[in-house]
């Protein structure tokens, strides 16, 4: 037994003291799963599955699993399926993101101490690709990434619905007083009506659409409706490439590279995808010792057009985007600028994958690069001294009539304080005001919740404003729209700037200059910092993964990964 190749179930044994015995009394264990003798000699091809029933996004899994189990079997592999932590959106406490890391932590893991050859991470809603992408590349097996795929749109009386821009549009109207309770309590059952993602360009389709970019995800497969034959098919297809790769390895750490990170970068600012992948994007590349810079992210976003016309950024959804060519269709428009020599999960290069014969293109939902939607990018990173190491705006779903503008702070100390006051007729605001909303960052009691999307006051919303410029240290949604400066670094919470901002100060927008000042003497702001203390729970008064996250989560700008997760030596593997 010692001289046979270290594969499938003889891979990482348990230590017993004696390799011999610990094969003998794995495959004694495993044997009482009904496999025969020989299933137990073949290579193992992991299935780590995110599906949960406070998880509607992957309710479909039970049948997709079994078209990765067959592909696995194509390739002479044996499908071992093993669980890990799943992210339901809206079903978590404070807010998804605080969770990422943890999942991510329990892939990696189970890759490493389990063992397999390869591994198929099957994820789809929001936070659980860029954790299992996390995952993946700290443990450095060969991986393919397998998306749940976005659900399919409804209707409501002759309009189509789709989540979730079209939830916060009529939520918009409801507030505004333009809807009645019960239409509103009618659309609520017709927003999600199928198993998959949210039906727009919101975090899930973006961070997809940027896995498929990256290499980690199979070509074509990124935009297929859950729902579709031709996801059973990805799956299928997914399940055979991992088995392939185990006698030809092409491992994370091959496929997530600067340049792949560049040209899903490049993808991103494409789609006016989702201001969340920023953050996931710098967090898995991070994992390999692959710096994301705001300012390189400029650069990028300088000579990169938007291409796609999908909501919240447009007007149609991911399954219209599926039938009019998908991510090759944008990739094929970016093909200049793209570097061509990254290699993907089945050894082709991108160079190679757009030689193949172009397929039919709708124009209606993909624009050539020479008639863009918008000639430039669709996020810009905002600097200044109110966001010393950066903040982000997605400007393709911005009111451009507010990107050169200053106006008088309205400051909301908490969500809490937002929540009491916003609708408070008595609220001292106007339209041309600048909502602020402090300690709703990473390090927060909240934990960076997608609260930065800050409600109209009703006043101003039935008056029929519907759009202001809202400043935080939070995220917003994929899903939503509007004039939103994001992820202002250092948060409020650890005594960065934004803490300091009072109601009344003048606080100046140019995306021109693609900056965001705070008009106040440095005196005055310096009075102000000598008064300020974190509303913080100490570290030292909590416990469990509570306690984790909060000393160890870093920056919007870093990710917001614990940083004794990242490479010991930058671009190192762990041993």
């Amino acid at each position: 037994m010692a001289t046979e190749h270290e594969h499938g179930f003889s891979r990482g044994l348990t230590n017993y003291g004696d390799r011999d015995f610990s094969v003998y009394l794995r495959r004694s264990f495993a044997a009482s799963m009904g496999y025969s003798q020989e299933v137990l000699k073949k290579p193992i091809v992991g299935i780590a599955n995110s599906f949960s029933g406070f998880n509607n996004c992957h309710r479909h899994f039970p049948e997709l699993l079994e078209a990765v189990k067959r592909g696995v079997l194509l390739g002479g592999g044996l499908p071992v399926e093993f669980p890990t932590i799943s992210l339901g959106e809206v079903f978590l406490n404070p807010t998804s993101l605080k969770f990422r890391n943890l999942m991510s932590m329990d892939t990696e893991e189970m890759i490493r101490a389990q063992p397999m050859d390869a591994v198929v991470l099957m994820g789809g809603c929001d936070k659980t690709v860029p954790a299992q992408l996390m995952g993946a590349a700290s443990a450095d097996l060969p991986a393919v990434q397998l998306v749940a795929g976005p659900m399919m749109t409804s209707r409501h009386g002759e309009e189509r619905l789709g989540a979730c821009t079209d939830c916060r549009r009529f939520w918009g109207k409801y507030r505004a007083g333009e809807v009645s309770n019960a239409e509103i309590n009618e659309v609520e059952g017709k927003l999600a009506t199928t198993a998959g993602t949210c039906a727009v360009m919101g975090t899930a389709s973006t961070m997809a659409c940027i896995a498929e970019t990256l290499g980690m995800s199979l070509p074509g497969t990124a935009a297929i409706p859950a729902v579709h034959a031709d996801r059973l098919r990805a799956g299928e297809a997914s399940g055979l490439a991992a088995a392939r790769m185990i006698a030809n390895p092409i491992r994370p750490s091959q496929v997530i590279t600067a340049k792949s990170v560049e040209n899903a970068l490049r993808m991103l600012l494409a789609l006016g995808g989702s201001t969340n992948a920023i953050i996931h994007l710098t967090a898995m590349a991070g994992r390999l010792g692959i710096p994301v810079s705001l300012a390189r992210m400029n650069e990028l976003s300088d000579t990169t057009p938007v291409l796609v016309n999908l909501k919240p950024v447009g007007s149609v959804y991911m399954e219209d985007f599926f039938y009019a060519g998908g991510v090759g269709a944008v990739l094929r428009e970016l093909k200049p600028l793209l570097h061509l020599d990254t290699v993907s999960v089945t050894g082709e290069t991108l160079g190679d994958r757009l030689e193949e014969d172009i397929t039919y293109v709708d124009r209606r939902v993909i624009a050539p690069a020479e008639k863009p939607l918008e000639p430039q990018g669709g996020l810009v990173a905002l600097f200044g001294n109110l966001a010393p190491r950066g903040a982000i705006l997605k400007r393709s779903a911005a009111d451009p009539t507010l990107f050169e503008k200053e106006g008088r702070a309205v400051v909301f100390t908490s969500l809490e304080d937002m929540a009491a006051r916003v609708d408070d007729p008595d609220l001292d605001i106007t339209a041309d005001d600048i909502m602020v909303l402090q300690n709703a960052g990473p390090k927060s009691a909240s934990g960076m919740p997608e609260a930065g999307y800050l409600p109209i006051p009703k006043k101003l919303s039935a008056r029929g404003v519907k759009d202001m410029i809202r400043i935080s240290d939070a995220r917003m949604s994929g899903t939503a729209f509007g004039t939103i400066i994001l992820h202002v670094t250092p948060e409020a919470s650890v005594g960065g700037p934004l803490a300091l901002v009072r109601d009344g100060d003048r606080i100046r927008l140019s995306v021109r200059e693609r900056r965001i000042e705070l008009l106040v003497e440095e005196a005055k702001l310096e009075r102000r910092r000598a008064g300020w203390s974190s509303g913080n729970i100490p570290v030292e008064r909590r416990r469990g993964y509570d306690r984790l996250y909060a000393a160890e989560v870093t920056q919007a700008d870093d990710g917001c990964d614990f940083e004794f997760m990242r490479p010991l030596n930058a671009g190192a593997e762990r041993g």
